[in-house]
């Protein structure tokens, strides 16, 4: 029993620490985006890119950091995940000019491809029973806290220090983890067996050229034809090769494909949700950068408390059912969002409906996560945990693309704005309905 609590206390610090970290460089640049053009001289067309090069390189490694953990240890392959991150996350606060910046972020993606897929693996490997399912409420309610707690802490940076911070901070943590890990990370020698060359460069190519197609400026439908085929050539030699990344027997589960589509949609319609609304409120609502972020301290605060609360939730209404409660709220409180008007003002058309957005949020990540890794073998945890955050990922810069270019439909702001966040509630109706029809049966079978 000591040493459990131990595990507990150690290893899913080093976990969550981890992961925050990933979380955090994702969401900090949605505040600290206009302090960035101001200090480099970056206009909209490149400072897009200092978003999108993490974006690609986050979502075309993905599946190799997980696969690579299989193979060659979690425990070594999580510690070059964070000298990769570390080192990058020093790079980005030293840039000085637009080409660093951009592939100082870039080199930082390949590190959170390393992380998030190998910390979601150990965790399986640490936990089982009840303590796996407490280990993954928390693991799942981080992607939410993270996401939400980031653009406050964005705003700070931005507005009282500089947006260096964000990423500076990363260095002493990662060194700090790296420290925890050698300690208390049980030192594994991984599987026999080679790596995939062939799907891992078809899988990196195709997940890059389908970002970009979404997020690029130019070649937008060269991107998407070159994304089809290597997709495709992806699938087959997933399909014929004896030692696959990405096994397609992961696809064989219907609870495992429910939750793959329904991640894929919820931070969709979410991650378009976090970049348009601090945007809004510093435009419409006249915040500042700060405020902008502690404006989220609704959502934030009461997502916290709620996912503090599912591991007990779920073994009274099991995970299927907590997961269709937390997309139907979630759901209601960006329909409710979706009729701001500054005439409503922040309070009623803003932080009310935040609320609700926060209990749902809090309720359906770690449904979504567990989902996601359910019924996998030791063997495939590592591709399991690789295609969860791979929807994560990938769905937010496809959710992401189509809520602003909703928004860029309409002429006048207020008007954009209401149909982006319909659009995501729209998105949010296509996850219910994958909880519904096939998480839940899937679960009960």
């Amino acid at each position: 029993m000591a040493t459990t609590k131990k595990r507990f206390d150690w290893i899913l610090l080093v976990i969550l620490m981890s992961y925050f970290m990933i979380l955090l460089d994702n969401s900090i640049i949605f505040t600290g985006t206009v302090k960035i053009a101001q200090d480099l001289n970056l206009n909209q067309a490149t400072l897009s890119w200092v978003s999108s090069a993490y974006s690609l390189t986050f979502g075309g490694f993905l599946l190799l950091g997980g696969r690579a953990g299989d193979l060659f240890g979690r425990r070594r392959v999580f510690q070059v995940g964070l000298v990769i991150f570390g080192l990058g996350s020093l790079l980005v606060g030293a840039a000085v000019n637009a080409p660093m910046i951009i592939a100082a972020r870039a080199f930082q993606g390949i590190g959170s491809a390393i992380l998030a897929p190998t910390t979601l693996a150990i965790l399986m490997d640490t936990y089982e029973g009840p303590e796996r399912t407490k280990a993954i409420a928390y693991y799942g309610a981080m992607a939410g806290i993270g996401a939400s707690v980031s653009l406050v802490i964005g705003g700070i940076f931005a507005s009282l220090l500089t947006w260096r911070v964000g990423f500076f901070i990363n260095v002493p943590i990662s060194i700090w983890m790296f420290y925890l890990a050698v300690r208390h990370l049980n030192k594994d020698r991984g599987q026999a067996g080679k790596l995939d060359w062939i799907g891992t460069l078809t899988s990196l190519i195709g997940m890059s050229a389908l970002v970009y197609s979404i997020i690029g400026n130019w070649a937008k439908l060269p991107a998407f034809l070159l994304a089809i085929v290597f997709l495709a050539g992806f699938i087959y030699q997933e399909r014929r090769t004896e030692q696959p990344i990405m096994p397609l027997r992961l696809f064989n589960d219907r609870e495992r494909i429910g939750a793959y589509v329904g991640r894929f949609l919820y931070l969709g319609a979410m991650m378009g949700f976090w970049f348009i609304t601090p945007q809004l409120m510093q435009n419409q609502l006249g915040f500042s950068a700060l405020m902008a972020g502690v404006a989220f301290f609704p959502l934030t605060i009461v997502n916290f408390i709620v996912a503090l609360q599912v591991a007990r939730l779920t073994a009274k209404w099991g995970n299927g059912g907590l997961l269709v409660a937390g997309i139907g709220l979630t759901m209601l409180g960006m329909l409710w969002m979706s009729r701001f008007t500054p005439t409503v003002g922040y309070w009623w058309g803003i932080a009310a409906p935040m609320l609700v957005v926060g209990i749902g949020q809090g309720l359906s990540l770690s449904p979504f996560t567990a989902a996601g890794v359910a019924h996998t073998q030791g063997a495939d945890a590592g591709a399991a945990s690789g295609v969860v955050n791979v929807m994560h990922q990938i769905g937010g810069s496809v959710g992401l693309s189509i809520l602003v270019t909703t928004q860029g439909l309409f002429s006048g702001r207020i008007v954009g704005y209401q149909h982006a966040i319909l659009t995501g509630a729209g998105l949010l109706l296509l996850a219910l309905l994958a909880a519904i029809f096939l998480i839940v049966p899937g679960e009960r079978k």
